[in-house]
């Protein structure tokens, strides 16, 4: 098979997939338990990236080119999640997890809602990241804790948006769905 031919997803036609954008999400619990194994493979990618850089730029310090690899590390956070947004609609967390990401009314999420979506879904730490800039909280377990408590606040927002979205999705105009068959 091609790197570049879509897989097929399922047994989801294009009916089921305008049906269950227009319902509720994935269960939350589904949802969650896809972010926090999409964590254990991002460790993976991120370094694969690290050692990439640091062999390319010939890296032997930490704080050596420390911007470079953190552009370098974004940019391979980007290209992941775009990329199997818009090629299935799934990342490898997703698949196992069973749940799938579509445009509004089920199509397949196209590359700049997907863009969006990836810029948009930094709503989850960047801002307890800010706050505790502001507020001089440098220790890790102060930023840990501050952390877990947005994304437990962030998370509950579901129950107050309309079908159960994360506010990025809300956004975007996109949904996470239940994909099992």
């Amino acid at each position: 098979m091609s790197v570049f031919k879509l897989p097929t997803q399922g047994g989801l036609s294009a009916a089921d997939l305008r049906a269950r954008a227009a319902g509720p999400a994935a269960p939350l619990r589904r949802r969650m338990a896809a972010f926090i194994y999409e964590g254990v493979l991002l460790f993976a990618l991120f370094m694969v990236a690290g050692a990439l850089y640091s062999v390319s730029v010939g890296q032997v310090h930490a704080l050596q080119g420390r911007t470079g690899m953190m552009a370098t590390q974004f940019l391979a956070l980007a290209l992941y999640f775009i990329w199997f947004w818009t090629h299935g609609g799934q990342t490898l967390a997703m698949k196992t997890w069973q749940v799938r990401l579509v445009a509004q009314h089920g199509e397949p999420l196209r590359l700049w809602p997907a863009c969006l979506r990836f810029l948009l879904s930094w709503l989850w730490f960047m801002p307890a990241w800010i706050g505790s800039w502001l507020a001089g909280w440098h220790q890790s377990k102060l930023l840990f804790g501050a952390m877990l408590v947005w994304a437990l606040i962030y998370a509950a927002l579901t129950r107050l948006l309309p079908q159960r979205q994360f506010l990025h999705d809300a956004i975007c105009r996109t949904r996470v769905i239940d994909h099992r068959t």
